[in-house]
C-alpha cells in the first residue's frame, strides 16, 4: 500500500484513490503511478491506523517539504488528512505541509472546509485548469457540472484566510491565449499562477 512515495525528492502523502472528476490529463488515465512507486492505486482506503504506521516508519530526515497528493483528492478523504496534517506538525513541525486539491471539498462536503486547515496546511496549490466554468467542465469533468468552477474560486478565495500561501494551477494543455486568461484570473484575486507540464 503506497501511502508514502517519493517524488521530485519530497514525501508524498497518498490518502484515496477517490475523485470527483475525470479530468482528461490525468495522469491516473494512462499510468499506474509516479517517482518510482510501482502503483499509487489502492486496494482499499488506507484507515487512520494504517497511514499513521506509515508516518511512523518513514525516513522524513532531511524532508524540507511534505505534499497531499496521490491518485485521488485528498479532500475526499478530509478526517484522515486532518489527522495526518495533525500529525506531522506534532512530530516534524519543520516540515513544510502543501496540499494539492482541486479545491471542491467545499461540495464534498456540503459545508465550507478552507478553515480546516488553519495551523496545518502551509501552502495549497488549487487547480484552476481553465478560464471559464464552460472550458473547465469540458476538461475537469467534475460530478457538478460548470457549478463545480466557482465553488473552486470560492474555495481558492476562502483559503487566503487560513493558509498562508495559495496558488493556483493549470496544465499546459491550455492554448497560451486561455493560459494568458487564466493569469489575469489568478492576477485579480491576488494570487499566483503556476503553469504545470503535462506529464
Amino acid at each position: 500500500m503506497n501511502i508514502i512515495y517519493t517524488f521530485q525528492d519530497a514525501p508524498y502523502i497518498n490518502l484515496t484513490n477517490r475523485c470527483p472528476c475525470r479530468c482528461t490529463f490525468c495522469l491516473r488515465e494512462t499510468q499506474q503511478g509516479v517517482g518510482g512507486a510501482a502503483t499509487l492505486w489502492h486496494e482499499k482506503e488506507p484507515i487512520w491506523l494504517e497511514i499513521e504506521q506509515a508516518l511512523q516508519s518513514f525516513d522524513f530526515s532531511g524532508a524540507g517539504e511534505v505534499v497531499f497528493c496521490g491518485y485521488g483528492e485528498p479532500t475526499c478523504a478530509l478526517e484522515n488528512l486532518l489527522r495526518t496534517a495533525a500529525w506531522l506538525r506534532e512530530h516534524h513541525p519543520q516540515l513544510h505541509q502543501r496540499l494539492n486539491t482541486n479545491g471542491l471539498g467545499d461540495l464534498l462536503h456540503g459545508r465550507a472546509i478552507a478553515a480546516d486547515f488553519a495551523g496545518l496546511i502551509d501552502s495549497v496549490s488549487i487547480s484552476l485548469n481553465a478560464p471559464n466554468a464552460a472550458r473547465y467542465h469540458e476538461l475537469v469533468r467534475t460530478n457538478w457540472g460548470e457549478a463545480a468552477f466557482d465553488v473552486m474560486l470560492g474555495f481558492a478565495q476562502a483559503a487566503k484566510k487560513h493558509i498562508p500561501h495559495v496558488v493556483l494551477s493549470v496544465v499546459d494543455v491550455l492554448d497560451d491565449d486561455e493560459i494568458a486568461q487564466c493569469q489575469a484570473i489568478a492576477e485579480n484575486m491576488g494570487l499566483a499562477l503556476r503553469v504545470r507540464a503535462m506529464e
